[in-house]
């Protein structure tokens, strides 16, 4: 991967692929490696970028006071320090909200956004309950991280019946290699984050694209961001869950592909 310095953070990312920029945003407890299969696919037709955001892989660990304004203006920091004109973004989960994010603050850096299990952050999509049943979590898993005992599979609906035995274990092997000070941040960024209220502002194609077997972030959150965004279109993944790109990443980039090229054509005309 390479690296460059946003604000005094070093920033890791990994760049492939010849055509329009792609940027991928992954969730929590995570890092870039989890968009693998993404890269590999969709680099045949976009300059995919997979960054590792702040305290996750390769880039160095944010302050714990991070929270989602601070995710945001990086990773337009790094689109900028790329020189990448008018990326579409695609985030996950929690990249859904940091991407969220990033067009409050920043509305002309984006061509298109793509959610994924996202949200309109946790105090924008749940009940207050559990968003504190969430943040609980976090912090408990934050703990055992700083003993090595972190167990992926102990998070309510992220595995579902569909994921591969191999998907399984590589998601695995990523979270447990997550670190206390960005579990920490990227969860109280989430659950302090409710972006409800600049919904109705977007006005960049937009798109929903969600598991119906989704435990965490399912097809009622997404029908509610697709009524309250003009510009989205909603797409459900029959059979899939809260990791649809590992359980499915065929279906997962056919959906990909079928909402970006329209538009790629009417650009070129």
């Amino acid at each position: 991967m390479d690296r460059v310095d946003i604000d005094g953070l070093q920033i890791a990312f990994s760049r492939s692929g010849e055509g329009p920029a792609l940027v991928l945003v992954h969730g929590a407890l995570s890092d870039g490696r989890v968009w693998q299969r993404q890269v590999d696919d969709l680099s045949e037709e976009f300059t995919v970028v997979a960054w590792d955001a702040p305290g996750c892989g390769q880039s160095a660990d944010p302050p714990e006071s991070f929270r989602m304004p601070e995710y945001a203006d990086c990773l337009v920091g790094l689109v900028e320090a790329l020189e990448l004109e008018k990326p579409h973004v695609l985030g996950h989960s929690f990249g859904g909200a940091l991407v969220l994010e990033a067009y409050r603050r920043h509305p002309t850096f984006p061509a298109t956004l793509i959610l994924a299990g996202g949200y309109a952050g946790w105090a924008g999509s749940l009940p207050a309950d559990e968003v504190s049943r969430r943040l609980s979590f976090a912090e408990r898993a934050a703990d055992s991280l700083s003993t090595g005992g972190f167990q992926p599979r102990s998070m309510p609906g992220l595995f579902s019946a569909t994921m591969p035995v191999d998907g399984a274990r590589w998601l695995e092997t990523i979270m447990a290699d997550s670190r206390p000070v960005a579990t920490r941040a990227m969860a109280h960024a989430l659950a302090e984050c409710n972006l409800n209220d600049m919904l109705s502002g977007v006005t960049v194609p937009t798109l929903l694209l969600y598991g119906d077997a989704d435990e965490r972030s399912g097809p009622d959150i997404a029908k509610a961001l697709n009524e309250r965004i003009p510009t989205s279109s909603l797409s459900i993944l029959p059979g899939l869950g809260h990791m649809a790109y590992l359980e499915s990443p065929e279906q997962f980039d056919d959906a990909i592909r079928h909402f970006l090229r329209p538009l790629l054509s009417r650009r070129q005309r």
